[in-house]
């Protein structure tokens, strides 16, 4: 059940769980653009 509980209200912001998050998210960013460059390139050379 740790997917499904409340958040506690008095619990302190980590900066590090904040800055985790972030890279989290640039990582995810980039993964995504490489894969769609990667198919973008393969259908550009498919059609030649």
């Amino acid at each position: 059940m740790y997917f499904f509980r409340k958040k506690d209200p008095n619990r302190p912001i980590s900066f590090n769980l904040k800055v985790m998050h972030a890279i989290n998210a640039i990582a995810i960013t980039v993964f995504l653009l490489g894969i769609l460059w990667k198919l973008v390139e393969w259908l550009i050379w498919k059609k030649i």
